[in-house]
Order: C-alpha cells, then sequence, then structure tokens
C-alpha cells in the first residue's frame, strides 16, 4: 500500500487531482467528504457541535448550515479550535476504518485540505501538493463558490501560508492554467505512484 497525502489551499483544485486519481483507479479517501458525514443529522458530532455553538447553526431541516458556522469560526481561532476538537478525532477514526477496508497493494489518496496546519506529513509515503497563487484561488472562490472578496480571503487565511505547504511537498502540481494540463501532470503523478507501489 502506497499512502499519499493529497493537500492545497482552499481554490487550489485538490479536488479536481483527487477525483483524477479516482478515476486512475487511486481508493481516495477524502477528509471533508468524511468531515460531513460525522455531522449528518443523528450524529454525536453534530450533537456536540449544537451544544457547543447553538441551534443557530442549524438549518430549518436539521442539518448543519455550515456557511453559518464557518462564518462564526473563521473569525474566530478560539472556536475555530473547539470545531476541529469535535470534528478531528470522529474524521480520524472513520479514516482509519476506511484505510484498512483498501486491498493491501492499493495506492491510497487521502484527500486532507489541513494537512500542513495539523503537522500530518509524517503519516504519508508521499505527500502531493496542488499549488495556485492567492490571487488566482480568489479569482476560483468568488467565481466558482460565489464568495465574497472578504469571505474568501478569511478562509485562505485560515489556512497554511503557501510556502508552509510547499515545504512539506514531495510531488508538486501546479495548478493556474486550463484542466488539461492539469490532466497530463495528474496522468504523470500517477506513472510514478503506480511505480512506487511495483
Amino acid at each position: 500500500m502506497v499512502k499519499v497525502g493529497l493537500t492545497g489551499g482552499i481554490g487550489s483544485g485538490k479536488s479536481e487531482v483527487s477525483r483524477r486519481l479516482a478515476e486512475h483507479g487511486a481508493v481516495v479517501i477524502d477528509a471533508d467528504k468524511i468531515a460531513r458525514e460525522v455531522v449528518e443529522p443523528g450524529t454525536e458530532g453534530l450533537k456536540e457541535i449544537v451544544e457547543a455553538f447553538g441551534d443557530d447553526v442549524l438549518r430549518a431541516d436539521g442539518t448543519l448550515d455550515r456557511e453559518r458556522l464557518g462564518s462564526i469560526v473563521f473569525a474566530d481561532a478560539g472556536k475555530l479550535a473547539v470545531l476541529n476538537g469535535i470534528v478531528h478525532p470522529k474524521v480520524g477514526a472513520r479514516t482509519h476504518e476506511l484505510q484498512e477496508a483498501a486491498p493491501a497493494d492499493a495506492i491510497v489518496v487521502y484527500d486532507v485540505p489541513l494537512l500542513a496546519e495539523n503537522g500530518l506529513a509524517p503519516m504519508y509515503d508521499v505527500v502531493v501538493v496542488v499549488d495556485a497563487s492567492d490571487e488566482i484561488r480568489l479569482g476560483r472562490l468568488r467565481r466558482h463558490r460565489g464568495m465574497s472578496e472578504q469571505d474568501a480571503r478569511a478562509r485562505i487565511a485560515a489556512q497554511a501560508a503557501r510556502e508552509e505547504r510547499l515545504k512539506i511537498a514531495d510531488v508538486v502540481i501546479a495548478n493556474e492554467g486550463p484542466l488539461e494540463d492539469l490532466d497530463a501532470r495528474v496522468a504523470e503523478l500517477w506513472e510514478s505512484l503506480r511505480a512506487r507501489a511495483a
């Protein structure tokens, strides 16, 4: 099994790389997806979040209002730490279950947005960083996610600086151009991972 840590700042295109690696045959374990699962209605995670932040973070249908919660925690490091203390252990436990279920010869890609921030690089055989300038990421967040410039800048500022991510990278996938360029880079990465697995 080759364990690949895949990360990149918000708006870098990490999800595009993750999706392409899955198409090539990687087993992808998506921390964001798991983080959503562990706070679905009826979960212990959602119960703990409501206890910490109040009913205001719930939508009328009982689901977590992620935008509302985000606006609270991304403006306050203490509140972000409380949220992370609730969610991260649950994500870790679920990640371990999925890893145990993967075939022994798999290339397992862990899609982890906060890999650099949480000092997780030593857990992986290879760390891949998807990289784009802050200005390009800002433009993507405004265009594709409809964020205000202020919200987008706050999200970028809440994550590790670009330099911190690049420092932990074994492989850097530059993603500032068209998706066709990204396809070629991911195909190269896949070949190198397969060679490593063999």
